[in-house]
């Protein structure tokens, strides 16, 4: 990109040979002033400081084009240097410089003071306060930025792990359901295992054996559970859950005991038939909303519905806004009601409603699948982490405004630049006025040398002179020819 704006610099500095607006300096000059910017845009990245000064010099030239695109020296310079109070000292020795190198300029040197001095601050705006002002800000927002990202970045981090802290708890948690629910059964077969074995040993002896083989394996199959389940209970005096877990009675027993105004609407069948999973499942989720409920909005009222139909418990709890200020949790909960209804092949969401207050709703089979029968999808769904590159209303309205802080040094300018061309008269020397010559000089043979000078309502150009700085010289053109002259006093 930097040859891009090191090739338009110069081919800007080369304007003039082709677009006079003002006294076009010696040919060879405007193409040094060229060579000259387009050194300094192409060093300013790598020596902001040097860039700045070296700028100074090209305002003793009467190239315009070239002074204008010092805006874009002075922009991309003050973008490098991180210390104010040093960019600050170097911006003003570069206007004083630039002041200073003006004067060489024939056009300033007959100005009256009032119109140089207002000159010199117009220039030193939109020269250097205005292109300095957007570099520094352009330049302090790239490391802000990067800190903003670091954060942005840090903080996804905590919450995947947060995430996951939340899953594999859960997990954990459903290996401790596993091993109460399994050894319990498994108990049970060892136990009547025993009496089989004392029966057949009196009276069907040949089965005996086969009876002390079922015993034996039952026993060590729940030792081998009780070693490998047991390392994952997290909660060292679990909850007690039986046979009435996620039943009606139970669910009503939760809101009840809630100390929430919350109400039960419970429509289908009873879940007693239900897979013991889903059936803990459903108390899970009704008995967490309940819990977040009871912590961020307890004087809200709060209505929880199970549906059940078509194969299939369909949860949900409301509560409506509270007039308490909500705390911020750290969604855990949630997260982990997410994996163990995920795990179970059903759905699960958690968040405000329009009318506002918070829903908590969930959908799992009465029967799930076997755990190995799910797709990956289906038993665990992580949210992928926001896209840093999406293009939001707020980001697209801040890069037009970054790029109309860039761009409006450079167009004020020209603006500048233009103004001062068309309207500051241009000095004429008297041996050149009195070589003129009406119905034979061409109007385009004065504008090349002086410019266009200071246009007059009538239509004519008018110039100072060299010598006195209270006449002026009067041309008007018709047809492309000099139709009269003669000196005014001004």
């Amino acid at each position: 990109m930097r040859y891009v704006w090191t090739l338009l610099a110069f081919l800007v500095g080369l304007v003039p040979l082709i677009a006079p607006l003002a006294p076009v300096p010696h040919p060879a000059l405007t193409v040094a002033t060229a060579l000259w910017i387009a050194a300094l845009v192409w060093i300013a990245p790598d020596r902001p400081e040097w860039a700045l000064l070296l700028t100074a010099p090209l305002f003793a030239v009467n190239n315009l084009w070239a002074q204008a695109i010092t805006t874009i020296v002075v922009f991309t310079a003050c973008r490098r240097l991180p210390r104010l109070g040093r960019l600050w000292a170097l911006l003003g020795i570069m206007t004083l410089l630039q002041s200073a190198f003006s004067q060489f300029q024939e056009s300033y040197r007959s100005m009256p003071l009032w119109e140089a001095v207002a000159g010199a601050i117009i220039g030193s705006v939109f020269f250097v306060l205005f292109p300095a002002v957007s570099g520094m800000l352009l330049g302090r927002r790239r490391p802000m930025v990067r800190l903003l990202q670091e954060r942005n970045e840090y903080l996804e981090r905590a919450r995947a792990l947060t995430a996951a802290s939340a899953r594999a708890d859960e997990r954990a948690h459903i290996a401790g359901e596993m091993h109460d629910m399994l050894g319990h059964r498994l108990s049970l077969i060892s136990i009547h295992a025993g009496a089989l074995e004392l029966t057949t040993a009196r009276k069907a002896p040949q089965l005996h054996e086969q009876a002390e083989l079922i015993r034996t394996t039952s026993s060590l199959a729940m030792a081998e559970l009780r070693e490998i389940l047991g390392v994952l209970r997290t909660n060292p005096e679990p909850e007690s859950l039986d046979e009435d877990t996620g039943t009606r009675s139970d669910i009503a027993a939760l809101v009840e005991g809630s100390g929430l105004a919350a109400t039960l609407d419970w429509s289908g069948d009873d879940l007693h038939g239900a897979d013991q999973r889903t059936r803990r499942a459903v108390h899970r989720v009704v008995r967490e909303a309940l819990t977040n409920v009871a912590k961020h909005a307890p004087s809200a009222r709060t209505r929880v519905q199970v549906a059940v139909q078509a194969g299939r418990a369909r949860i949900q709890v409301v509560n409506g806004p509270s007039p308490a200020t909500p705390g911020r949790g750290t969604r855990r909960g949630l997260i982990g009601l997410e994996e163990r209804v995920g795990l179970l092949g059903g759905s699960f969401s958690a968040g405000p409603p329009v009318e506002g207050g918070f829903r908590v709703a969930a959908d799992v089979p009465l029967n799930p699948p076997a755990q190995a029968d799910l797709t990956a999808t289906e038993a665990v769904e992580v949210p992928p982490p926001p896209a840093a590159e999406v293009l939001t209303v707020p980001r697209v309205l801040g890069g037009g405004c970054l790029g109309l802080l860039t761009l409006l040094p450079i167009a004020g300018a020209l603006i500048v630049l233009l103004l001062f061309a068309l309207f500051n008269p241009t000095q004429m020397n008297a041996p050149y006025f009195d070589s003129l010559r009406v119905g034979v000089t061409a109007e385009g043979d004065v504008y090349e040398e002086f410019g266009l000078g200071q246009l007059g309502v009538d239509g004519c150009s008018r110039f100072r002179t060299s010598h006195n700085p209270d006449l002026s010289y009067k041309l008007c053109f018709r047809d492309g020819r000099l139709s009269s002259k003669e000196q005014e006093r001004t």
